[in-house]
Protein backbone atom coordinates (compact mmCIF):
# COMPACT_ATOMS: atom_id res chain seq x y z
CA UNK A 1 0.00 0.00 0.00
CA UNK A 2 1.29 3.44 -0.82
CA UNK A 3 0.47 4.81 2.63
CA UNK A 4 2.57 2.22 4.43
CA UNK A 5 5.66 2.47 2.23
CA UNK A 6 8.75 2.49 4.39
CA UNK A 7 10.98 5.44 3.53
CA UNK A 8 14.73 5.28 3.82
CA UNK A 9 16.03 6.76 7.09
CA UNK A 10 18.69 8.49 4.97
CA UNK A 11 16.25 11.08 3.61
CA UNK A 12 17.06 14.51 4.93
CA UNK A 13 14.39 16.40 6.88
CA UNK A 14 13.38 18.70 4.02
CA UNK A 15 13.00 15.85 1.56
CA UNK A 16 11.09 13.76 4.06
CA UNK A 17 8.70 16.55 4.98
CA UNK A 18 7.42 16.62 1.40
CA UNK A 19 6.61 12.92 1.48
CA UNK A 20 3.78 12.64 3.98
CA UNK A 21 2.24 9.22 4.42
CA UNK A 22 -1.14 10.92 4.47
CA UNK A 23 -2.66 14.30 5.29
CA UNK A 24 -5.68 15.86 6.96
CA UNK A 25 -6.99 19.30 6.13
CA UNK A 26 -4.20 21.08 8.03
CA UNK A 27 -1.75 18.37 9.07
CA UNK A 28 0.80 16.04 7.51
CA UNK A 29 1.79 12.69 9.05
CA UNK A 30 5.17 11.08 8.45
CA UNK A 31 7.85 8.80 9.80
CA UNK A 32 10.50 10.35 12.02
CA UNK A 33 13.83 11.77 10.91
CA UNK A 34 16.90 12.56 12.99
CA UNK A 35 16.36 16.28 12.52
CA UNK A 36 13.13 16.02 14.57
CA UNK A 37 15.06 15.18 17.74
CA UNK A 38 15.79 18.67 19.16
CA UNK A 39 12.16 19.78 18.94
CA UNK A 40 10.88 16.39 20.10
CA UNK A 41 13.20 16.53 23.11
CA UNK A 42 12.02 20.05 23.94
CA UNK A 43 8.42 18.84 23.78
CA UNK A 44 9.15 15.96 26.17
CA UNK A 45 11.03 18.26 28.56
CA UNK A 46 8.04 20.60 28.95
CA UNK A 47 6.46 19.91 32.38
CA UNK A 48 3.05 21.17 31.23
CA UNK A 49 3.03 18.85 28.21
CA UNK A 50 4.12 15.95 30.45
CA UNK A 51 1.76 16.81 33.32
CA UNK A 52 -0.01 13.44 33.17
CA UNK A 53 3.16 11.35 32.85
CA UNK A 54 5.42 10.34 35.74
CA UNK A 55 8.32 12.54 34.61
CA UNK A 56 9.69 14.65 31.80
CA UNK A 57 12.16 13.00 29.44
CA UNK A 58 15.86 13.70 29.07
CA UNK A 59 17.37 14.31 25.64
CA UNK A 60 18.68 10.73 25.60
CA UNK A 61 15.28 9.33 26.54
CA UNK A 62 13.65 11.33 23.75
CA UNK A 63 16.22 10.00 21.30
CA UNK A 64 15.42 6.45 22.41
CA UNK A 65 11.69 7.12 21.94
CA UNK A 66 12.24 8.51 18.45
CA UNK A 67 14.24 5.44 17.45
CA UNK A 68 11.55 3.22 18.95
CA UNK A 69 8.88 4.97 16.85
CA UNK A 70 10.93 4.50 13.68
CA UNK A 71 11.48 0.82 14.45
CA UNK A 72 7.76 0.39 15.12
CA UNK A 73 6.99 2.00 11.76
CA UNK A 74 9.44 -0.23 9.93
CA UNK A 75 7.92 -3.32 11.54
CA UNK A 76 4.23 -2.45 11.33
CA UNK A 77 3.76 0.34 8.80
CA UNK A 78 2.52 2.80 11.41
CA UNK A 79 3.64 4.54 14.59
CA UNK A 80 3.00 7.65 16.64
CA UNK A 81 3.58 9.77 13.52
CA UNK A 82 5.66 12.93 13.49
CA UNK A 83 3.06 15.59 12.72
CA UNK A 84 3.52 18.89 10.89
CA UNK A 85 1.26 21.81 10.11
CA UNK A 86 1.06 21.63 6.31
CA UNK A 87 0.97 25.37 5.65
CA UNK A 88 4.30 26.02 7.36
CA UNK A 89 5.78 22.49 7.57
CA UNK A 90 6.13 23.19 11.30
CA UNK A 91 6.62 20.18 13.57
CA UNK A 92 4.06 20.20 16.40
CA UNK A 93 4.53 16.76 18.02
CA UNK A 94 2.97 13.40 17.32
CA UNK A 95 -0.44 11.92 16.58
CA UNK A 96 -0.69 8.31 15.62
CA UNK A 97 -0.94 4.62 16.38
CA UNK A 98 1.05 2.08 18.38
CA UNK A 99 0.71 -1.64 19.00
CA UNK A 100 0.42 -2.35 22.73
CA UNK A 101 0.83 -5.72 24.43
CA UNK A 102 1.24 -4.84 28.11
CA UNK A 103 -0.95 -7.02 30.35
CA UNK A 104 -4.53 -5.70 30.35
CA UNK A 105 -7.99 -7.01 29.55
CA UNK A 106 -8.05 -5.13 26.23
CA UNK A 107 -4.55 -5.96 24.94
CA UNK A 108 -2.96 -6.80 22.61
CA UNK A 109 -4.46 -3.90 20.66
CA UNK A 110 -3.52 -0.88 18.58
CA UNK A 111 -3.68 2.36 20.52
CA UNK A 112 -4.19 5.91 19.28
CA UNK A 113 -2.35 8.72 21.04
CA UNK A 114 -1.07 12.27 20.71
CA UNK A 115 1.40 14.70 22.29
CA UNK A 116 1.58 18.26 21.01
CA UNK A 117 3.51 21.43 21.76
CA UNK A 118 1.69 23.97 23.92
CA UNK A 119 1.67 26.35 20.94
CA UNK A 120 -0.50 23.79 19.11
CA UNK A 121 -3.06 23.43 21.88
CA UNK A 122 -6.59 24.78 21.55
CA UNK A 123 -6.65 24.66 17.74
CA UNK A 124 -8.37 21.32 17.22
CA UNK A 125 -5.22 19.66 15.89
CA UNK A 126 -5.42 16.60 18.17
CA UNK A 127 -9.04 15.91 17.20
CA UNK A 128 -8.44 16.52 13.50
CA UNK A 129 -5.30 14.41 13.46
CA UNK A 130 -6.77 11.57 15.51
CA UNK A 131 -9.79 11.38 13.21
CA UNK A 132 -7.49 11.13 10.20
CA UNK A 133 -5.42 8.44 11.91
CA UNK A 134 -8.60 6.46 12.55
CA UNK A 135 -9.36 6.67 8.80
CA UNK A 136 -5.89 5.30 8.13
CA UNK A 137 -6.26 2.55 10.74
CA UNK A 138 -9.59 1.30 9.47
CA UNK A 139 -9.31 1.89 5.72
CA UNK A 140 -5.61 1.34 5.00
CA UNK A 141 -4.44 -0.94 7.80
CA UNK A 142 -7.78 -2.81 7.90
CA UNK A 143 -7.85 -2.87 11.69
CA UNK A 144 -11.18 -3.66 13.35
CA UNK A 145 -10.89 -1.56 16.48
CA UNK A 146 -8.66 1.02 18.15
CA UNK A 147 -8.18 1.74 21.85
CA UNK A 148 -6.89 4.76 23.72
CA UNK A 149 -5.62 5.17 27.27
CA UNK A 150 -5.03 8.10 29.61
CA UNK A 151 -4.75 8.76 33.32
CA UNK A 152 -8.02 9.42 35.10
CA UNK A 153 -7.09 13.09 35.58
CA UNK A 154 -6.22 13.75 31.95
CA UNK A 155 -9.49 15.38 31.00
CA UNK A 156 -8.06 17.04 27.87
CA UNK A 157 -7.11 13.72 26.30
CA UNK A 158 -10.36 12.12 27.42
CA UNK A 159 -12.26 14.93 25.73
CA UNK A 160 -10.44 14.23 22.44
CA UNK A 161 -11.30 10.53 22.75
CA UNK A 162 -14.96 11.46 23.14
CA UNK A 163 -14.88 13.93 20.24
CA UNK A 164 -13.54 11.29 17.83
CA UNK A 165 -16.37 8.91 18.72
CA UNK A 166 -14.65 6.61 21.20
CA UNK A 167 -16.56 5.04 24.10
CA UNK A 168 -15.23 4.53 27.61
CA UNK A 169 -14.92 0.83 28.39
CA UNK A 170 -13.44 0.89 31.87
CA UNK A 171 -10.79 1.85 34.39
CA UNK A 172 -7.62 -0.09 35.15
CA UNK A 173 -4.28 0.08 36.92
CA UNK A 174 -1.62 0.51 34.25
CA UNK A 175 0.98 -2.26 34.73
CA UNK A 176 3.79 -0.04 33.43
CA UNK A 177 3.11 2.55 36.14
CA UNK A 178 3.23 0.46 39.32
CA UNK A 179 6.06 2.64 40.67
CA UNK A 180 4.02 5.80 40.08
CA UNK A 181 0.76 5.40 42.04
CA UNK A 182 -0.34 8.96 41.29
CA UNK A 183 -0.48 8.05 37.60
CA UNK A 184 -1.39 4.37 37.67
CA UNK A 185 -5.17 4.83 37.70
CA UNK A 186 -6.08 4.99 34.03
CA UNK A 187 -9.12 4.69 31.81
CA UNK A 188 -9.46 3.07 28.41
CA UNK A 189 -11.65 3.90 25.46
CA UNK A 190 -12.39 1.98 22.27
CA UNK A 191 -13.90 2.57 18.85
CA UNK A 192 -14.82 -0.14 16.33
CA UNK A 193 -14.53 0.23 12.59
CA UNK A 194 -18.29 0.41 12.04
CA UNK A 195 -18.56 3.21 14.61
CA UNK A 196 -16.17 5.56 12.86
CA UNK A 197 -17.65 8.20 10.60
CA UNK A 198 -15.03 9.30 8.03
Amino acid sequence: MEHTKVYSPNFNAREMSKKYLFESERLGFRNWVEADLPEFAALNADPDVMEHFPYTLSYAQSEASLLKFRTHFNERGYCYFATDVLESETFIGFIGLAYQDYPATFTPATDIGWRLKQTAWGKGFATEGANRCLDFAFNDLKLNHIVSVCTKRNTRSEHVMQKIGMTKKGDFLHPALTEFPDHQECMWYQIDKDEHAP
